[in-house]
């Protein structure tokens, strides 16, 4: 039963990677991921700074 379990488990984590890389190559995808790192670092900086 734990080979099974693991082996759906190693299945859906392999799914999961392919969805997130065709997803992360969609243009719009990164455009949204580029100004959510913009916002988190700049926001970093101010909270370094004061």
């Amino acid at each position: 039963m734990g080979i099974f379990r693991g082996a759906m488990k190693g299945g859906l984590t392999a799914k999961a990677a392919q969805v997130a890389k065709r997803e992360a190559s969609k243009p719009e995808n990164q455009a949204k991921a580029k100004s959510a790192l913009s916002r988190f670092t700049s926001g970093r900086k101010a909270k370094k700074k004061g």
